[in-house]
């Protein structure tokens, strides 16, 4: 029954286009459709239909439609998304954690089997909500669902969607979502809360309300066929109508422990580091992003590329003292491990957890003696005793 129903998704919206009499649409899933048959081994069904479109090409042509040409702002002719390719690229491993993963793995069963959920008559929402700090992961989901589905990932580009022209930025919206109703594939909005705040706040002006009320008819309007990804860094800036049309929500936030060392662990080869220097390299990180990590981990490759040696803990503390300037005294540890000098630094790693920052290890991580980081440590011990 499964297998009968792989391709259903795909014949529900050409014929969906069909009735609505959407002709780009039923294109577009046709010819998607037939990417999907020959991927699966039925090459000559691919074939059969494939001509059936390059027959009818003549005639299968909308008015004012561009088959899977990007939507664009009609007075700037600025393009309001961009297709990007979600297979293939090189990037850091998803670290999620198991209540995460859980969450992220019903989406995709649901958007997997949704032609099996409409024949049994229960309707679906395909739409996803991701919000957290930066650099925690949500265009990394965004690709990863991309990628999972086998369809072409659209992000859309929020400054060319919001214009300066009255009324612009709303139909600019609808130009993206009837984009999204036609083309097979994943509609990504990051940055969510550039179009979607709080309709109450007195500071934004009347413009700016009437595009929220834009974007939930035109999420209303789409149905539960397109898949839509949104993502925001402040998530108490959305209107709470709009946390109604998202039924599947993440939140994303700073990496755990555990989540830091898995994710030293899978951006850090070919960088031999062994198992107690990885304990050291997850704490040290403590308020670091996966992106943070990954972009550490980018730095030090190019440093072994180019120096020819692999680097140690001293050089790697260094990048990551580094990238924890300017990070304020809300995050603590980072402010410290950006600003203390080598003594100090040595007392309040040893301060933290002694177990884990012995001398010896203190000497490797700061490229001292352990008789050094001993003098450092029970200087400070006999300084605050005084």
């Amino acid at each position: 029954m499964k297998d009968d129903l792989r391709f259903m998704d795909e014949l529900f919206r050409i014929v969906n286009g069909a009735l609505r009499l959407d002709i780009g649409k039923v294109r577009n899933y046709s010819s998607f459709l037939a990417d999907k048959l020959e991927k699966a081994g039925e090459v000559t069904a691919a074939k059969r239909l494939r001509r059936l479109l390059e027959e009818t090409d003549q005639t299968l042509k909308p008015v004012g439609v561009t088959s899977r040409a990007l939507p664009v702002d009609s007075e700037s002719r600025f393009p309001l998304m961009e297709r990007v390719e979600a297979r293939g690229i090189e990037e850091a491993p998803l670290v999620l954690a198991e209540a995460q993963w859980d969450i992220l793995k019903e989406f995709l069963s649901v958007a997997k089997s949704h032609a099996q959920l409409e024949s049994h008559g229960v309707s679906t929402s395909l739409t996803f909500l991701l919000y957290g700090p930066p650099g925690c992961g949500k265009s990394r989901v965004a690709r990863h669902i991309a990628d999972e589905l086998g369809l072409e990932l659209y992000i859309v580009r929020l400054d060319g969607v919001i214009s300066s022209y009255l009324g612009s930025t709303s139909k600019n919206i609808r130009g993206v979502f009837e984009f999204a109703a036609r083309t097979p594939g994943v509609l990504f909005l990051d940055e969510f809360d550039a179009i979607a705040k709080l309709r109450g706040d007195e500071q934004e002006h009347g413009e700016l309300k009437r595009v929220v009320n834009s974007f939930i008819q035109n999420l209303d309007a789409l149905g539960s066929q397109s898949i839509v990804l949104a993502a925001t860094n402040h998530a108490e800036l959305l209107d709470r109508a709009i946390w109604r049309r998202f039924s599947y929500r993440l939140e994303l936030s700073l990496p755990s422990l555990g989540e830091r060392a898995a994710l030293w662990e899978g951006s850090l080869s070919p960088i031999h580091c062994p198992p107690r220097d990885m304990r050291l390299l997850a704490d040290l990180s403590d308020g670091f992003s996966g992106s943070d990590i990954h972009e550490a981990c980018l730095r030090l490759h190019r440093t072994r590329i180019t120096t020819g040696q692999n680097p140690g803990l001293p050089e790697i503390l260094s990048v990551l003292r580094n990238f924890a300037s300017g990070e304020g005294v809300e995050r603590k540890f980072l402010a410290q491990l950006a600003s203390a000098s080598p003594q100090d630094l040595a007392r309040a790693l040893r301060a933290r957890n002694a177990k884990l920052y012995s001398h010896a290890a203190l000497g490797a991580v700061l490229g001292i003696s352990k008789a050094t980081a001993y003098r450092w440590t029970m200087e400070g011990e006999s300084n605050h005793a005084n």
